[in-house]
Parts: C-alpha cells; sequence; structure tokens
C-alpha cells in the first residue's frame, strides 16, 4: 500500500530516505524552511515553512493528511506530534521518541537519572552567570552544546575561565530552536567514539548494525568507517545500553546512538531518532541495506530478516570554505579515478564555511583492513574543492 509521508527537513539524510522510500513506492512531501534543499529536489511535492511555527506545521498536516511524520531535524514544534498520533498518523519512531531526543535535557536525564546508563557527568545553565557556576562544578576541561542543535553546530570546548563567555555566545548562536539553555559536560578521555545504528522493528527484534568509527572536529563529523575497530564485550555493551533506551522512547525506526569508548568501558553520549550522517559510510554498500533503507523498512513495518556486514568502507566529508550561492565542484574527474570508491555530492543551493556540500566513500572487501579504506576516503575529499559562481 502506498503511504504518504510528511519529511520534516531536507537536508541530505532526508533526501537519500527520500529515495529509498520511492523505490518502494512511496509518496513524500519533503518539508524545509527554505526552496531547493536536498531532499526537495527528489521529493513528490515540497513544502517550504518554519518547523517551529506550530500553526505552520499544523497546516502542512491538515492540507496533505500524511500517513507519517518522519522528522529530519530537530528544529520542530515537536510538541505537536502528540496531537498527530492522537489524529491517527504515525509519527517516527514516535511522538514521545521526537519530542524527548530532540531536546538533549530529556533524553540525557532519560538515560542517566531514569535508565541507569553511564554517561558523562553533566549539569544545565540557563544564563552565562550561571554557566560560570556550572563549569567550576563539572570542571575543566568541558564541552558545552545548545540543548538544541544537529551536527555539533553551537558546540566548543573549555579549556580555560576566558573559554566560558565564549562558548556561551557560540552556543546561543548556533543552536537550534528558541531554547537559550546549555548543557555542560565534562570531557570524556575516549580512545574512540562509534555510532550504533539501531533499528526498533514494528513486529520484530531490535536489531543492531556493525558498530560505525568516525572522527569529529568542531564537534561534526569528518571522517567515519565501518566496521570500528573495537572489542566484542564493548560491542555487547553498547547494544545493551541502545536497547534499553530505544525500548524506553518506543516505536519503530533507525536511530543512531552514539558512544564513547574508553579504557574502563563504554559511555553513553548522544541519540538521533533517525538516520546519522556518520551512517552515510553504508552508502558504500558496506551492509545488505543502508541505514536509509533500513529506516524506510522500519516505518512502514516491513520485515528486516537481518543485517549483515558485507564489506568494508569509509567515508570522509568534501566541506566549503566560504560563504556563497551556486556551488560547483572542481576535481571530480581526480577523485573518480580511484577503484572500489563512489562520490555523493548533496545539490545543497548555498556554501558557508565548513559547511558539508558532499561525500567520498571508499570500501573493499570484508578483511581487509579498515583504515586503507579511511585513508582512500580522505585523499578523495582532498581533491575535490567547492567553488562558486
Amino acid at each position: 500500500m502506498v503511504k504518504k509521508i510528511l519529511l520534516l527537513g531536507s537536508g541530505e539524510l532526508g533526501k537519500e530516505f527520500v529515495i529509498a522510500a520511492q523505490r518502494l513506492g512511496q509518496n513524500v512531501v519533503a518539508v524545509d524552511s527554505h526552496e531547493g534543499a536536498p531532499a526537495m529536489q527528489v521529493a513528490d511535492l515540497f513544502e517550504v515553512i518554519d518547523m517551529l511555527n506550530g500553526d505552520a506545521l499544523d497546516k502542512v498536516v491538515a492540507k496533505h493528511k500524511p500517513d507519517l511524520i518522519v522528522p529530519e531535524i530537530e528544529a520542530i514544534r515537536t510538541e505537536r506530534f502528540y496531537d498527530y498520533e492522537k489524529q491517527g498518523i504515525q509519527v517516527v519512531p514516535s511522538a514521545k521518541a521526537a519530542n524527548f531526543t530532540m531536546d538533549r535535557r530529556a533524553i540525557r536525564d532519560l538515560a542517566a537519572k531514569d535508565l541507569g546508563i553511564r554517561t558523562a557527568k553533566y549539569l544545565y545553565a540557563g544564563s552565562l552567570e550561571e554557566m560560570y557556576t556550572v563549569v567550576e562544578e563539572v570542571g575543566m576541561p568541558c564541552v558545552v552544546k545548545p540543548l538544541m542543535s544537529s551536527s555539533g553546530k553551537g558546540q566548543s570546548i573549555i579549556k580555560c575561565e576566558a573559554d566560558i563567555e565564549k562558548a556561551w555566545n557560540i552556543a546561543g548562536s548556533k543552536g537550534r530552536g528558541d531554547s537559550g539553555d546549555v548543557i555542560v559536560e565534562a570531557f570524556v578521555k575516549f580512545t574512540s567514539e562509534i555510532t550504533l545504528l539501531t533499528v526498533s522493528q514494528k513486529n520484530g527484534p531490535t536489531l543492531f548494525c556493525p558498530p560505525i568509527g568516525h572522527i569529529q572536529e568542531r564537534g561534526d563529523y569528518q571522517q567515519s568507517w565501518q566496521p570500528a575497530v573495537i572489542s566484542d564485550a564493548d560491542v555487547k555493551a553498547a547494544q545493551d545500553m541502545a536497547r534499553k533506551v530505544t525500548q524506553e522512547l518506543g516505536g519503530a525506526g533507525l536511530w543512531g546512538v552514539e558512544f564513547f569508548i574508553c579504557e574502563d568501558g563504554v559511555v553513553f553520549s548522544e541519540l538521533s531518532p533517525r538516520p546519522h550522517d556518520t551512517g552515510m559510510v553504508t552508502l558504500a554498500g558496506t551492509q545488505n541495506f543502508s541505514e536509509f533503507e533500513l529506516h524506510c523498512r522500519a516505518v512502514l513495518g516491513l520485515p528486516i530478516p537481518e543485517i549483515t556486514l558485507e564489506r568494508v568502507g569509509a567515508s570522509a566529508v568534501i566541506l566549503a570554505h566560504k560563504e556563497g550561492t551556486n556551488p560547483y565542484f572542481e576535481g571530480l574527474e581526480k577523485a573518480a579515478i580511484y577503484p572500489k570508491s563512489d562520490l555523493r555530492l548533496f545539490g545543497k543551493p548555498t556554501s558557508r564555511e565548513y559547511r558539508r556540500m558532499g561525500i567520498t566513500l571508499a570500501y573493499n572487501s570484508i578483511g581487509t583492513d579498515v583504515f586503507i579504506c579511511v585513508d582512500q576516503a580522505k585523499e578523495m575529499a582532498a581533491l575535490v574543492t567547492v567553488k562558486n559562481k
């Protein structure tokens, strides 16, 4: 049966979800705050609204009468989702999950206080004055994040007192939504970071993808690889934590659950109720289903018999270095010459410093050192330059 899906947020992750949904015969309306967003370019229809405007959101839902609402970003008036569920609309993964995970306060308190999952020490601050007190209690170095943001936006590290006001201003200017509060986290001494893509099914067990390793800069992912090189014990610990928190939130869909891997075990970091940017490595065919195909199957209630590792792979980001419009790319012919590789250019209509405009992908057979793929993806990305007309 054909379902009408209202996609809230139309970035590169949403674009791949639309493609996966259309391959299964579904109808997608892509919504974003500006025209020309990547998912709009492939969707059946699109709408341009401010998704933090609850009335505008209500009007779009009433106009299209979707069967499913699939959030792709945080900056949405998510409390309206409870009303949509009462109207019989399926919210992905669920209204509770979307509402909790769009707010770092809600998801962190759920994990640490309600479920007893190990996290970094953390406190909240609602003003610059309060932040000075909180930083003193948490200790330095520490990490400051807006309560609502994605892809590391508004995140910074405080190493000394002089950094506190700067961090507060960054969080306030780059966070999403209308909450001015921040979370201050103790810095975790980790050996690596992973994303564990976790799939909740309507009628089936919780499934896990092979863990994905990644490197971040400025709070945003730069490279990812699958599988991550971690111990079986750490994989099991991460799976247990991911299962516990996703089952508590409920619903069906794919989650990106982030963890720190430390010398003394696993620490829960964050959770996203949708495909994760680090999971774009699955576009290299590392799994039998990409993360976007898994998300689509899960929300539609289609069976997922298994998730298997098919080959090792890596992704690296292609970044813009200045603000501009009508971006284009140079060096594609140099990057495309690499064997066992691919590229994805997102089609974003504007660029700015450090904006992710595409990714390179490299893969090889199981048993190959995955960091060979990491090096190749990085080399390819370095050859591609974003220009503006």
